[in-house]
C-alpha cells in the first residue's frame, strides 16, 4: 500500500512552530492530506511525512530558462496555428505574432511559449515540416527584438531542434516525451530543460470516454514514471518541470480534481506548469461557450492553483492574471511584494 501526501499550502505571516516551507516559495504547510488507493484521505501534521517527500516537498526549485521559481511565473500562450481552440488564426502570420508577443511582455509575460500544431480534441497530427516553419521564424524575430524566455511547444525533435537553434529555451511536449523518443535524446543532448505533460490518449482521441482509477494519483504516478523515464534519457531532475495536463483526456470532474489537489504533484519534486485557460471545462461551469469569453474563469483558477504554490502558469489573458496576481499577492503576501 502506497502512500502519497498533498500538503495543505497556506501562506502569511501567521505561521505555526513545526510548518515547513514549500519548494522554496513563500508558502509553508503544517499539515498534509494522506491519500491511499483502498483508504479514505486522512490529514496528518507535516512532520509525519517521510523524509523522502520531505525533501521533495520543501526544497528549492531550480531555476527554469533562467527564471527563478521561487514565486509564480506568468507564460503567455502564443499559438501560430490557424486552427486553435481559442485563437487560432490571430496569430499564424509572423508580424502579428511578433506584436502579440511583445503585447504579452509588455503585460507581464515571464515566458512565452509558441505552439505550431494544435493539440485541441479531436485535431490532427501537423507535419513537422510545417510546424517548424510556422514557428522557427517567429522565434528567430522574438529573440532578435529581446523578447523574454520563449518555450517552444511541440512533440517533435524535427520542431525544437530549428527551435533551440533560434533561441528557445524551454521544450513543452504535451504527450510527456511518449510521441518522439528522440525528443528526450536532443533534449538531454543540449541541456535544454523540458516540460512533461500528463495525456491520456493523443489529440485525435483523448476525450472519448477518459477514465481512472483515481485521477490524482494516476496522474502522479504517470508523471513519476515519465520523470525516470526522462533521467535514464540523460535529463536532469534539475531541468524538468511537470504538467498535469488539465483537459488533455479528462472529463470536468476529472480536471476539478486535479486543480484541488494539484499540491500533491509538489511531491514530485519539480516545479508544476498549470495550463487550463480558456478550456471547455471553464466554459461549461461558467456559461461561456465562446473561448473568448471564458477569461474571468481563466483568472479564477490561475489564482487556485497560485495558492497551493504552482509555479508556472500558462495562459492567454496575461494582463488580467498579472493584476490577479498582483492584488492577491498584496492581500496575503504583504510585504514580501513590498506593499
Amino acid at each position: 500500500m502506497r502512500d502519497y501526501y498533498r500538503p495543505l499550502v497556506q501562506s502569511g505571516p501567521a505561521r505555526p512552530s513545526g510548518a515547513l516551507p514549500l519548494a522554496g516559495g513563500p508558502y509553508w504547510f503544517s499539515h498534509v492530506a494522506r491519500h491511499r488507493r483502498d483508504a479514505p484521505v486522512e490529514v496528518l501534521p507535516a512532520m509525519a511525512v517521510p523524509d523522502d517527500w520531505h525533501a521533495a516537498l520543501t526544497a528549492p526549485r531550480p531555476d527554469v530558462a533562467g527564471l527563478g521559481m521561487d514565486r509564480v511565473r506568468i507564460m503567455g500562450i502564443l499559438n501560430v496555428t490557424p486552427d486553435s481552440f481559442s485563437d487560432g488564426g490571430r496569430h499564424d502570420a509572423p508580424d502579428a505574432a511578433v506584436a502579440h508577443a511583445e503585447a504579452m511582455r509588455t503585460a507581464g509575460a515571464d515566458m512565452i511559449d509558441i505552439g505550431g500544431e494544435s493539440t485541441r480534441p479531436g485535431s490532427a497530427e501537423v507535419p513537422a515540416e510545417e510546424e517548424r516553419a510556422r514557428t522557427e521564424p517567429v522565434i528567430a524575430r522574438l529573440r532578435a527584438a529581446g523578447a523574454p524566455p520563449i518555450s517552444i511547444d511541440t512533440r517533435k525533435r524535427a520542431v525544437a531542434e530549428p527551435a533551440a537553434d533560434a533561441g528557445a529555451a524551454l521544450v513543452n511536449d504535451v504527450s510527456g516525451l511518449t510521441f518522439d523518443p528522440a525528443l528526450a535524446t536532443f533534449c538531454a543532448e543540449r541541456d535544454l530543460p523540458v516540460c512533461i505533460m500528463h495525456t491520456q490518449g493523443g489529440p485525435e482521441t483523448m476525450q472519448q470516454d477518459p477514465h481512472y482509477e483515481n485521477v490524482l494519483l494516476d496522474v502522479y504516478d504517470w508523471l513519476a514514471e515519465r520523470i525516470a523515464a526522462a533521467r535514464d534519457a540523460g535529463i536532469p531532475h534539475a531541468r524538468i518541470v511537470v504538467d498535469p495536463g488539465i483537459g488533455f483526456g479528462k472529463t470536468i470532474a476529472h480536471n476539478l480534481a486535479l486543480l484541488e489537489g494539484v499540491s500533491l504533484f509538489h511531491g514530485l519534486g519539480a516545479p508544476i506548469l498549470v495550463g487550463a485557460s480558456r478550456k471547455r471545462f471553464i466554459g461549461t461551469i461558467t456559461d461561456a461557450p465562446e473561448a473568448g469569453r471564458r477569461m474571468p474563469g481563466s483568472v479564477a483558477v490561475a489564482l487556485a492553483v497560485a495558492a497551493r504554490g504552482v509555479q508556472i502558469l500558462r495562459v492567454h489573458d496575461v494582463a488580467e492574471t498579472r493584476a490577479a496576481l498582483s492584488m492577491w499577492h498584496a492581500i496575503d503576501l504583504g510585504d514580501r511584494y513590498g506593499t
